[in-house]
């Protein structure tokens, strides 16, 4: 009866941040890549035949170029000092940067920097361990120590002419 309790708690103690499933719109995940600062980088967002989420495309340093990214905005989901945001992924041996914002109109993010297996992994991230930073320059501000956030952001951002593909399944905070 214990573990069906423990079990029970761990499930109420989680927010689904995002679940990729067929029936999920593109149109939730929006690209910005270097372009917006003369760069050449192409990035794209899809649903897979399997319903996973698949941020992919090509960095260049071409014309002071260097990242892509792809973001999803949504209603403010609480979180304490304690959270962890988990993200069951598969990528392609590269390093990826996960991002946050407190609110979406915030002109800095809060990074944190993964590096993929090229298997099926789940990543564990502090929210507190997210450091604060505006275009590369990490800022002398704390970690993140909000009770929310409203943004979160993959980029990809490695310093050298690279394909990528990150493939998404879920997202959630506990």
């Amino acid at each position: 009866m214990n573990l069906a309790l423990l079990l029970l708690f761990t499930f109420m103690n989680s927010t689904i941040i995002y679940d990729f499933n067929k029936d999920c719109s593109r149109s939730d995940w929006r690209i910005i890549d270097d372009g917006v600062m003369g760069g050449e980088s192409q990035g794209k967002f899809s649903i897979d035949a399997d319903g996973n989420g698949i941020f992919s495309g090509t960095v260049s340093l071409e014309n002071n170029g260097g990242f892509s990214s792809v973001r999803h905005q949504f209603d403010k989901v609480n979180c304490t000092k304690d959270s962890k945001v988990l993200i069951r992924l598969k990528g392609d041996g590269k390093e990826y940067q996960f991002r946050i914002k407190d609110k979406s109109n915030s002109y800095y993010s809060y990074i944190f920097t993964f590096k993929t297996s090229g298997n099926w992994e789940t990543i564990e991230i502090k929210l507190s361990d997210l450091y604060p930073s505006f275009r590369g320059r990490k800022l002398n501000l704390p970690n993140f120590n909000s009770d929310s956030f409203e943004e979160i952001v993959f980029l990809i951002a490695n310093k050298k002419n690279e394909s990528f593909k990150l493939t998404l399944d879920k997202i959630e905070l506990k």
